[in-house]
């Protein structure tokens, strides 16, 4: 490649970067910090960690469109599919048939299927489950706390948590039927 395409390409590169990066500050997608208490009572920022394969899930809780509480740490001992989703993202209602199913066949062997939506109005969330037939958990996110907290940049993205809590699998993207039954799979169910 000539050094002046090489550059070219260089400087796109680079300024795709740096618009991610403004477009990550702007949007708030960086990690969160935690305020730790120091002895002398002064206070450090301490970077939260990011939800990572192997790592254990962040605990959230926070109230179905039913108006039920939910916590994620109750559902230690089953396995639970975690998805973050949006009524107006397109992929994330084609798959939504395919993980109230598996929700159905698999949730006596230790399922657990919990849809978290993008900071969208009860009524319109509550619509959306009854259109599709939805039975799982579907959970309120209100300023896009849970999201922000796993760092979700796209819909629908996927968390696969075993029964310790820990994150097994992460899928961003819309999931057909052999992705998902292969994490279920791995996981121990079918």
């Amino acid at each position: 490649m000539p050094d002046k395409d090489r550059r070219a390409w260089s400087f796109l590169v680079i300024g795709a970067l740096l618009g991610l990066s403004a477009g990550l500050v702007a949007w708030g997608g960086f990690p969160e910090r935690a305020t730790l208490a120091t002895p002398s009572g002064a206070t450090a920022l301490t970077p939260v960690a990011a939800p990572v394969t192997g790592g254990l899930a962040p605990s959230f809780e926070a109230v179905t469109v039913s108006g039920v509480g939910f916590r994620l740490q109750e559902a230690r001992g089953r396995i639970v599919v975690l998805n973050f989703w949006a009524t107006w993202c397109e992929p994330c209602r084609a798959e939504m048939p395919l993980l109230e199913s598996r929700s159905r066949t698999h949730e006596s062997a230790g399922l657990t299927v919990v849809g978290v939506n993008f900071d969208e109005p009860a009524d319109l969330v509550s619509g959306f489950q009854s259109e599709l037939g939805l039975t799982f958990p579907i959970v309120l996110d209100p300023g896009a706390r849970i999201q922000t907290q796993y760092q979700v940049l796209g819909y629908p993205t996927t968390f696969f948590v075993d029964r310790s809590g820990v994150i097994q699998f992460v899928h961003v993207g819309s999931m057909d039927e052999g992705q998902l039954d292969g994490y279920l799979r791995e996981m121990g169910l079918g």
